[in-house]
């Protein structure tokens, strides 16, 4: 009888090759599931899978895979202080996009900034639109010509958009701030990490059609990789969301695991935000009671109202022993806007292993997010 194979990771294909190039060097057999046949190297989301009896070996392997880590040991980080004053919208011409248009094109008026809409796409085989959840392709006819025609069709979808913000423009529906298009070849996330890595923007801000995406969707996630990835805060928009700017702001709920990380990561973002008047609520999630953590709390608590003397502030423990339901029904009962929370660096295998909460986040709520890098 065949033993059942099982899911180890879901990777982008190269990561899926080296990982699986690791796997065999030590006897465990590997097989790489969804795989574009046409061009596998831009595949997102394929499978990893192996035999279930290798699972505790292949686990511990990949655990130990530090060389895989997504950071180079001396790799300068982006300084706070030196971000340009720009504002970066990925951009996908869906529905959602043009809702974290209208976020980006408000806070740029309030921040004087510039808004920058970047559109990734993927030639000659197929384009990818930028999509946050799933892959959809532009159609392809069988004339030699296909590939340019596909390349025109992406040009026009851009020119579209700007159009279309230009007109909102002139309508009063958008503020009037300088605002420029950009165009880029590759995998999206890697397109759109890349490029705010070279112009170091303020903030990118990102649509999502928040918890009513299938399970499916969160494969190969443009925006959840790119909150785990980025050292650029980012601003999750769903387009259910009752906001349509940043000003209507009035309660923030800030996670928090007790970590020095926590407290570096809101000085930069009070420092950040603190010219609109919201209130904040200060939230550790826990699935088990711990009085421990109701003292570490209050020493944070103390800290902050020092640190803090004009911020109105709250401090809650929600226990639950699901997180994101608990999470859930607090942003409900305590009418939570927005919810801003650190995404630490992490291997590769740490995230995928233990989704953070930013990226199980983005898929349960409606309630925009805010990931400050810690």
């Amino acid at each position: 009888m065949q033993e059942k194979l099982i899911t180890l990771a879901i990777l982008t294909y190269t990561k899926a090759q080296i990982l699986k190039n690791v796997l065999e060097s030590e006897g465990i057999e590997t097989y790489i599931h969804n795989v574009n046949q046409i061009q596998p190297v831009i595949s997102s989301g394929v499978r990893l899978r192996i035999k279930e009896s290798d699972l505790p070996r292949a686990l511990k392997i990949t655990e130990s895979a530090v060389w895989l880590a997504e950071s180079i040991v001396g790799e300068k980080e982006p300084d706070p202080e030196a971000r340009s004053n720009k504002i970066l919208i990925p951009v996908d011409f869906s529905n959602y996009s043009m809702k974290a248009c209208d976020f980006g094109f408000q806070l740029a008026r309030k921040e004087n900034a510039e808004v920058i809409l970047l559109h990734v796409y993927t030639t000659p085989m197929y384009v990818s639109s930028l999509p946050y959840g799933d892959m959809f392709t532009y159609p392809m006819g069988k004339d030699e010509d296909s590939a340019q025609t596909i390349i025109q069709k992406v040009h026009a979808d851009l020119n579209a958009l700007s159009d279309k913000i230009a007109e909102k423009i002139s309508s009063g529906l958008l503020p009037d701030v300088k605002f420029t298009c950009v165009l880029r070849e590759g995998v999206p996330e890697e397109e759109i990490l890349r490029y705010s890595k070279n112009k170091n923007p303020k903030i990118i801000i990102m649509g999502t059609r928040g918890k009513n995406q299938k399970d499916i969707d969160l494969i190969g996630s443009v925006t959840a990789e790119v909150i785990d990835r980025s050292r650029i805060p980012v601003l999750a928009i769903p387009d259910q969301t009752h906001l349509s700017h940043f000003g209507e702001v009035k309660r923030i709920g800030f996670l928090t695991n007790f970590d020095q990380r926590d407290l570096i990561a809101f000085d930069s973002f009070f420092t950040a935000w603190q010219s609109y008047p919201f209130s904040v609520s200060l939230i550790h999630l826990a699935d088990t009671q711990n009085a421990w953590n109701e003292i570490k709390l209050a020493g944070i608590q103390d800290y902050f109202n020092k640190q803090y003397p004009g911020l109105n502030i709250s401090y809650d423990v929600v226990m639950n022993d699901n997180l994101i339901k608990g999470l859930d029904r607090y942003i409900k009962d305590k009418e939570i806007d927005v919810i801003a929370l650190t995404s630490y660096k992490r291997n590769i295998f740490a995230r995928l292993f233990n989704p953070s909460l930013a990226r199980k986040m983005i898929f349960h709520s409606d309630t925009p997010l805010l990931v400050v890098s810690g």
